[in-house]
């Protein structure tokens, strides 16, 4: 039999191999050896190491290992060119970032190449994907330059922005990060992943050759140190952060208390939910693409495969053969499907997962062929008979491992896909569009796709929620990250009231009315037993609140918990109840108005004007209850992202010492209209506004739990909600010493936040707090993707 008779009986691939000369020809005519490059200039190399090919170990080039000083020298370029690119046009910046994606595209090749051989994923993932989304980064944020003023009106970038990315998609990450950074007028200092740091350099000559104005993008390559220099340098204005959840917490903590703004994208451990009327076929070749993308080395990975009971037995025996099928071998041969791991540490470190979850029970199978000698190889791999609790089902894995569980509901798929402390992505496969459409807003994800995985673009976010990480990149909440408010650079320190110094008395006096707490529904004791006494103006004793503590805040945790229905009501409900409420204050304003006086000695007329703004604020949310929503994106395929805004979930919220009433008021409001029960700390030394306000709460059809009420020391109560990990967003107004630490407790669960940080927030403000700041901050945007069309 001839070779092609041959060919056509085994449909084997032959060796269809890229050649690396291209590649090799650009390290050498650099001597193979890199300094920084800072300023729009490259420094001498300095003390470095070896950036190695994870296919075969052979060295490529020796990288500098940036110190604090080299990181100074470019936050220092960074600042002196902030103010001449800031002040550029729109377009003028616009201009730039198409240059860049136009010689990104006209050397697209010789990236793609090096991209492989770098980080080891296949010539065809790099050439085919990577690339061509890098210049579709810079494209799209070319025009989103001109468009800003438009779109994000009274916005201005942070400053300088400090910019750390991984090494799975090394010059796409820069790219998602460096893009929109640029569009908004912030300059960068960015440093690649130690692994994975050439195409990062090879990038800095493409901002040479684009001819972007010195300081603009200043490239220092090294090791954890470094990037720790760059997120505690005091004059970076924002931290941009992508790699693991771990190293994510220690940044939120490092940045806690210096006002840097932060975005994250972190880990995942993303489901891929299979319903036993999909096409199992394409699902199948669906899940090679979630998990065996770029060797399973990505963060939304469908590595939870969970399978309908009723075809779980038929769609194993359909993946295990098309596992065998797969190629693993050199990554620069376009016929080969997994490439090499990036380092024999993330190698070492899958094995060892792998060992603790066999001896946990789980039951492995790999395909029965070789691996390649001498690279970061490992085989395609599937885990059966785990359990929700497996060390393999809760840890991402970050490599070539799939653990498969089944269902046998809609309602229990749910459950297991939402069984995790990750939320960065998910996949629905199924042919009842009705049952996608139900699904898909049950899964707690930032991104989910419909018989589709792994879709990407530049004009539809990409991000998580919970310990996944927040902010967004890509689309309109992409480049909202890279901006803040311009009058937020203004904002002037905040002196808070000193509570009155009294001791000694049991009780205010005659009748006790010590008000109670307000948790799920109900009037609540605090647990301590005690109350404390509040002061009015001249020392007097005008009543009483419980002392709340530890505890108390967990019941009104757990009845928030319980009442996260709130979320699914609908707009136009929690709409009416809100415009309810307000109604129900209104006809009782006089009352709050003299309570506002026996607290604050204010003029019974100013006293009004606050019970009044409270009133009005609460009809404003009402009114963007039902209409602050997302949109629908058109990617460049056949597809389109429906972009659906969410709640964030329980949201735990201390109302500054000033204004007692509104103070609560423009913090709750907001936050009840997008759907977030909340539990809420009054102002410590006036909380009598608050505690009358659940007998309004209890007359205008509030559901039991959506809002609680806790009374007591701020700082204490804020540092309780902070650390509970059932607690899903945090708000303090108060001073910086309480804001600091209410962000870096936060870490634990990564729950987002804001806080006054000491700054006075004119809350009664209406043109800046009726609308989009805490709009934006008590939602999170899912984007979901559906196919259409042929």
């Amino acid at each position: 039999m001839n070779k092609i008779a041959e060919i056509f009986q085994s449909l084997d691939y032959g060796p269809a191999p890229e050649s690396p000369e291209p590649a090799l020809a650009w390290l050498a005519s650099k001597g193979g050896k890199f300094g920084h490059f800072i300023n729009g200039k490259w420094t001498k190399p300095g003390k470095t190491f070896a950036s190695d090919n994870p296919a075969n170990g052979r060295k490529l080039a020796d990288v500098t290992d940036g110190s604090a000083a080299d990181v100074d020298k470019a936050v220092k370029a960074a600042r002196a060119a902030f103010p001449a690119w800031s002040a550029l046009s729109g377009y003028e910046r616009g201009k730039y970032l198409y240059a860049i994606a136009r010689l990104v595209q006209k050397h697209s090749r010789l990236f793609a190449v090096l991209e492989s051989m770098d980080n080891g994923k296949p010539i065809r993932e790099s050439r085919d994907i990577d690339i061509p989304l890098v210049a579709r980064h810079f494209y799209h944020h070319a025009g989103w330059a001109q468009h800003l003023e438009r779109e994000l009106p009274g916005m201005v970038p942070y400053g300088v922005c400090g910019q750390i990315i991984p090494w799975n998609f090394p010059l796409l990450m820069l790219a998602w990060k460096i893009a929109p950074a640029l569009a908004a007028g912030n300059t960068v200092v960015l440093k690649p992943a130690e692994f994975t740091s050439l195409t990062a350099l090879l990038f800095a000559e493409i901002v040479e050759r684009a001819k972007l104005p010195p300081g603009v993008v200043n490239i220092v390559t090294g090791q954890g140190d470094t990037g720790a220099a760059i997120v505690n340098h005091p004059d970076v204005d924002k931290i941009a952060f992508t790699g693991s959840t771990e190293v994510g917490k220690i940044i939120r903590a490092a940045t806690a208390g210096s006002g840097k703004g932060l975005s994250l994208e972190l880990g995942g451990k993303s489901p891929y939910i299979v319903f036993d009327d999909a096409d199992l076929d394409s699902a199948i070749e669906g899940l090679v693409d979630a998990i065996w993308f770029n060797q399973g080395q990505v963060c939304c990975a469908g590595s939870r495969l969970l399978i309908q009971e009723s075809v779980e037995e038929r769609f194993i025996a359909k993946l295990k053969a098309r596992m065998a099928t797969l190629r693993v071998g050199d990554p620069l041969d376009k016929a080969v499907d997994i490439g090499a791991l990036v380092a024999p540490v993330q190698v070492e470190r899958i094995r060892d997962l792998m060992k603790r979850g066999v001896a946990e029970g789980g039951q492995y199978y790999e395909p029965d062929y070789d691996l390649p000698e001498g690279g970061c190889f490992l085989k395609p791999t599937l885990v059966t008979g785990v359990s929700p609790s497996h060390t393999l089902v809760t840890e991402e894995i970050f490599g070539p491992v799939l653990v498969a569980m089944s269902f046998r509901t809609p309602e229990e798929a749910v459950q297991l896909a939402n069984n995790s402390k990750y939320g960065l992505a998910a996949t629905i496969w199924t042919e009842n569009v009705n049952l996608a459409l139900d699904i898909a807003p049950k899964i707690k994800a930032g991104v989910v796709w419909v018989n589709s995985t792994n879709n990407f673009d530049a004009a539809v976010g990409f991000g998580g929620y919970k310990e996944s990480g927040y902010g967004r990149e890509g689309g309109k909440e992409g480049m909202a990250v890279y901006l803040k408010p311009a009058w937020e650079k203004a904002l002037k320190p905040f002196a808070a009231p000193k509570a009155t110094e009294r001791g000694g008395e049991l009780d205010a006096g005659g009748i006790d009315q010590t008000a109670k707490m307000y948790i799920g529904g109900k009037q609540a004791r605090p647990d301590s037993g005690y109350s404390r006494p509040v002061y009015g103006p001249g020392g007097d004793i005008v009543g009483e609140v419980g002392d709340g503590n530890r505890k108390d805040i967990r019941n009104a945790v757990e009845a928030a918990r319980a009442a996260l229905g709130w979320g699914t009501a609908t707009a136009h409900n929690r709409s009416q109840i809100l415009y309810f409420l307000a109604e129900n204050l209104e006809y009782r304003s006089e009352e709050f108005a003299r309570r506002i006086r026996a607290q604050t000695g204010e003029s019974l007329a100013s006293a009004q004007k606050e019970v009044t703004a409270s009133v009005e604020r609460l009809f404003a949310f009402a009114g963007w209850a039902d209409k602050y929503d997302g949109a629908v994106h058109n990617p460049p395929v056949r597809m389109i992202a429906v972009a659906m805004v969410e709640p964030i979930g329980v949201m735990g919220i201390v109302a500054p010492p000033s204004r007692p009433l509104l103070g609560s008021v423009a913090l709750l409001a907001p936050a009840l209209a997008m759907g977030n029960p909340v539990v809420l700390v009054p102002s410590e030394t006036a909380p009598l506004s608050v505690t009358d306000l659940y007998q309004v709460i209890e007359t205008s059809d509030v559901p039991a739990g959506v809002i609680n009420i806790v009374t007591g020391p701020s700082a204490s109560l804020a540092k309780t909600m902070a650390e509970h990990d059932g607690i899903d967003a945090m708000w303090f107004a108060g001073d910086a010493a309480t804001s600091a630490m209410v962000e870096k407790a936060s870490a634990g669960n990564l729950k987002q936040t804001w806080t006054s940080r000491g700054l006075y927030y004119d809350l009664s403000d209406k043109a800046k707090f009726e609308g989009d700041y805490f709009l934006r901050r008590a939602t999170q945007v899912k984007n979901v993707w559906v196919p259409y069309g042929a």
